[in-house]
């Protein structure tokens, strides 16, 4: 059976100090859940788990447990889902930067799919029947029509997207087997596409090393960080010769999770797009960037990249028909306000942290 309604649940969060696995943390932390938090810090920040740990009060700092930890370690995550009772796992950490899988595929093989398999068979041992992964719209490659629905072909055009379906594929079969054994299982598959914005409070927000997203690349610029933004292609068939893509603000996207989780019954697989069913080109993220910022942000205009299609705009019609989840911050402004807020109260992002408390 599901969660029900407004019941208090114990979550793993994997990847919980990476930029999407921290807005999760503290968003379940604000929506009454205990968390407990796996990340092995390799581009994780253990300064934005202290960060959501020092702004909760009392008795709950008691629900944020932090566990530096690899998941592909099957016996030590098995351990720590027990010690902690948890019940479902939402699993985002990953790597995910389409060049290096280009160069290092089987790095992104191993983690993604690999130890993700682990961390699965970590959640059998432990008896975890509730599993939310955080999969990917590159899984659809270049799809032929948009706005892409989840019954698009999947057909990935670089190893991360293949890393992620083929995970996708490791959930399928194991879902299969929990059914043929009578176990209790549920999962879901959500596709994101742009994730962006930061959590509106400051406290945590969007921080890479190295940034290789345009709202952020963008917003460096206007802060000086860069001399300029490069568009890659001009001449693409969109509304102004540039590249079209969704952007879902992260605070909407993590909601998406709970949502997800609290509806799954046993033998539920779900596959549901996340993102606001509205694209937005290059030019009109700098133009928006511009007039949020007050500040000109210097372009400079290159080559089509290899692979980028002209636009990748999701249907999200399927998850709010089904569930009634539906993106609350679409507003094009709104989003880049909320990193450009991050970025004016932490311009060098975690690498000067105020932070001192830590989480048990």
């Amino acid at each position: 059976m599901g969660f029900g309604k407004g019941s208090r649940l114990r979550i793993m969060v994997t990847g919980g100090a990476g930029y999407v696995g921290s807005h999760a943390t503290q968003r379940m932390l604000a929506k009454g859940h205990d968390v407990v938090v796996i990340d092995n810090l390799a581009r994780g920040h253990k300064a934005a788990i202290d960060r959501i740990h020092g702004a909760l009060e009392g008795e709950a700092r008691k629900r944020l447990t932090f566990v530096q930890g690899d998941v592909g370690d099957r016996s030590a995550v098995a351990a720590t889902l027990r010690s902690n009772g948890v019940e479902a796992v939402m699993h985002f950490a990953a790597s995910a930067y389409v060049g290096e899988s280009v160069t290092d595929p089987l790095a992104y093989h191993a983690n993604n799919t690999g130890a993700a398999v682990e961390l699965l068979r970590a959640c059998h041992d432990a008896g975890v029947g509730r599993f939310i992964f955080s999969s990917t719209c590159a899984t659809y490659g270049e799809p032929e029509r948009v706005p892409i629905v989840e019954t698009t072909p999947q057909a990935p055009v670089n190893p991360y997207g293949w890393s992620k379906l083929h995970f996708e594929r490791a959930l399928s079969d194991y879902a299969e087997a929990c059914r043929i054994e009578g176990r209790d299982f549920a999962h879901a598959a959500l596709r994101y596409f742009n994730v962006a914005g930061s959590d509106r409070s400051t406290v945590i927000g969007e921080w890479h090393q190295p940034e290789t997203h345009l709202i952020p690349i963008v917003l460096e610029v206007a802060m000086g960080k860069r001399e300029h933004v490069t568009i890659f292609g001009t001449d693409y068939a969109t509304s102004d010769g540039t590249c079209v893509r969704d952007y879902i603000h992260v605070e909407d996207l993590v909601d998406a999770h709970e949502v997800v989780l609290r509806s799954l019954e046993a033998g539920d697989a779900r596959r549901y797009n996340l993102g606001i069913g509205r694209g937005y080109s290059v030019r009109e993220i700098i133009d928006t960037a511009r007039a949020v910022t007050g500040r000109e942000i210097r372009v400079v205009e290159g080559t089509r990249r290899a692979g980028d299609p002209p636009a990748l705009v999701a249907n999200a019609s399927k998850i709010a028909e089904e569930i009634g989840w539906k993106a609350q911050i679409t507003d094009l402004g709104a989003i880049i306000e909320s990193a450009w807020k991050w970025y004016q109260a932490n311009p060098d992002g975690y690498d000067r942290d105020p932070a001192a408390s830590s989480a048990g």
